[in-house]
């Protein structure tokens, strides 16, 4: 056996136990019944829509009562079930906001509390659109500097630095 064939095994070997561990690390904080174990410094619950749990959704944690003002956002999984963990005791407004969707009523929650959300879908696109206007997304993207666009078989600028 090559070298290169052993370390292909064990680079495999070592992405299958690093997932496995990973996926068993998601489920820790989940009880089985499909509730959230939550302590004393978190909040957590269930996002519903009208069509039953909302996946992939925000759900934002903010508070003023600190020095400096607070702001957490957690992202639900496929269950709707989110977890916002080891939250500074203060009061805080709690609420939804997705793509399709517009923004919940704000709840007030207290870290060790469960609470259960329920998403408000957009009563048409340009409602929606009010929360994600395009340029929102655009507004996303990392362009990369403007020398790296520069037209081919022309030398950059000379930047002072002597070049070997």
């Amino acid at each position: 056996m090559s070298r290169r064939t052993l370390f292909l095994r064990i680079a495999v070997v070592a992405v299958v136990v690093f997932v496995a561990a990973s996926l068993t690390g998601l489920r820790a904080g989940q009880v089985a019944n499909g509730a959230v174990s939550i302590d004393n410094d978190d909040v957590g619950g269930v996002v519903t829509g009208p069509r039953g749990p909302e996946a992939g959704v925000w759900v934002i944690a903010e508070t003023r009562d600190l020095p400096t003002r607070l702001i957490r956002v957690v992202v639900t999984d496929d269950q709707g079930r989110y977890l916002i963990p080891d939250l500074p005791k203060a009061n805080y407004d709690v609420w939804v906001r997705g793509y399709g969707l517009v923004d919940s009523a704000k709840v007030k929650a207290a870290p060790g509390k469960t609470l259960n959300l329920t998403a408000v879908a957009a009563p048409n696109p340009r409602a929606a659109a009010n929360y994600y206007p395009p340029l929102y997304w655009f507004s996303l993207l990392q362009l990369r500097p403007r020398v790296t666009f520069r037209a081919q078989g022309r030398r950059p600028k000379a930047t002072g630095f002597r070049q070997p």
